[in-house]
């Protein structure tokens, strides 16, 4: 007889990981190391430090350590909101008819509705432990800068947001909550700052863009005594954090003695796909196990399904360090889509090295359909996820609707990011069948991608 897997699988208070996993340490190709853009020489220590905390910028460098202690002052807001959840979700399996079992870990069970609150914590407490007042930083869909306002409020510093204009007007309500937790927000491209200034001048009608948004946050944190800056995804240091994502996400399958088959995960600069499956990686590159593992992206910004392979800026302003990584040009601006956290126009350094090396698939779907799949998740399971976690659902719908073809009963897990109540405009639009899907040429990719630094080591 089968055994019964309860609808929620909950780890106690003691479950929760006491350290992040760094996946890098098990990879035999390290991801590329990132570039000064003046010298083209592989990042310092001591040329970091001005931008970041100075213990985040020892994490980011590390490719050996293999684990990261958690700090107890992390640990103990951690107890708030985790272990979260795994679910069983059995009721979209008889929705879609099919034999396979699909499970979603949910991290939206928490005041800022999403898996950024899991980073965002840990570079506060860095800050405050350094002794900086207030830290500067960008956000698409306002996830990360909710949860960043939530994080520099319990540990009282200042918090600079430059929120991508168009996710600032169509989410009203998330922009509020920052403020609410005392955050400053500001609306990017914007006149307070140089780069802002100039992206304004060449491009008045922009809706902006997370590469312009990161340019305008780093110049405010070099330029502002006391400041530094945080990210929300894309770097080593976030991925590291986020690991307490899949590490939970493992222990609740091997509680129960399941085996993923597949394992899907959301995929903008990569912090909720790289926390997820990175645990998954290292057994892989370890040779214990395998998995297929998918990252979905929005066909409106398509950094691993159409971007190449090379180093280019992280930010639109062409002041940031140069990363390798999949990209579409960090002059590329994405059409104003919904979901906002899924705009940036690269991907982790990390996550660009496992998908090169075959460790990882990418596809990439319109948005009307990731509506679709959100929409029969909400109504079959109860809860309204949020855009960017709907790329997820959609291809786990894909795959389950594949084995109802075939009659396997594989296992499905993806990553439901968060929760989607501050993104009802996109809703309504969907709703009213007003909602379209803007997909770049490959004109318009290629002359971004035509003005890639040249860098040596790319080659």
């Amino acid at each position: 007889m089968e055994q019964k897997i309860p609808y929620k699988i909950y780890l106690n208070e003691d479950e929760i990981p006491t350290r992040w996993y760094n996946v890098r340490s098990d990879m035999k190709n390290k991801p590329a190391p990132l570039l000064n853009p003046g010298t083209g020489k592989a990042l310092t220590l001591e040329e970091l430090s001005p931008i970041f905390c100075e213990e985040l910028c020892r994490q980011e460098l590390d490719n050996d350590t293999p684990y990261f202690d958690i700090p107890k002052e992390i640990l103990d807001f951690y107890k708030m909101y985790r272990p979260s959840p795994l679910v069983r979700a059995y009721f979209l399996e008889k929705a879609l008819g099919t034999p396979a079992k699909i499970y979603y870990k949910f991290e939206g069970n928490n005041t800022s509705g999403s898996h950024k609150l899991n980073s965002a914590i840990a570079q506060a407490y860095y800050a405050k432990k350094q002794g900086l007042k207030g830290v500067t930083t960008e956000t698409g869909a306002g996830q990360w800068g909710t949860a960043l306002s939530m994080a520099c409020s319990y540990f009282g510093l200042d918090c600079r947001v430059f929120m991508v204009k168009c996710s600032y007007e169509q989410k009203p309500f998330r922009r509020e909550v920052m403020r609410t937790y005392g955050a400053n927000v500001t609306p990017s491209p914007s006149t307070t700052t140089e780069v802002g200034r100039k992206l304004l001048a060449e491009f008045p009608d922009t809706s902006g863009s997370l590469g312009c948004a990161i340019s305008e946050a780093v110049e405010a944190a070099v330029t502002h005594e006391g400041y530094r800056y945080v990210l929300g995804s894309v770097l080593n240091q976030v991925l590291l954090h986020q690991t307490v994502i899949g590490l939970e996400t493992q222990a609740a399958l091997r509680k129960y003695d399941i085996k993923p088959d597949i394992i899907i995960g959301c995929a903008g600069g990569g912090s909720n796909l790289g926390g997820l499956v990175s645990p998954f990686v290292g057994e892989m590159l370890r040779g214990e196990a395998d998995y297929r593992i998918i990252a979905v992206e929005p066909a409106s910004c398509p950094s691993f399904t159409r971007g190449k392979f090379a180093y280019d800026f992280c930010d639109t302003g062409m002041i940031c360090p140069l990363a390798k990584m999949y990209t579409l040009g960090s002059q590329f601006i994405p059409s104003a889509n919904h979901a906002g956290g899924l705009r940036f126009h690269g991907m982790s350094t990390i996550l660009s090295q496992l998908y090169a090396d075959g460790y990882m698939e990418a596809r990439a779907v319109e948005q009307t359909s990731v509506f679709e799949a959100a929409e029969l998740f909400a109504r079959v399971e109860g809860t309204l996820p949020a855009p960017e976690s709907s790329h997820a659902i959609r291809v786990a719908i894909d795959e389950a609707l594949k084995c109802k073809e075939t009659g396997e009963e594989k296992t499905i897990v993806f990553g439901l990011t968060g929760t989607g109540y501050f993104d009802l405009v996109a809703y309504e639009k969907f709703n009213n069948g007003t909602m379209t899907d803007v997909i770049p040429t490959d004109e318009q990719i290629a002359a971004s991608l035509a003005k890639l630094p040249q860098v040596p080591q790319a080659e």
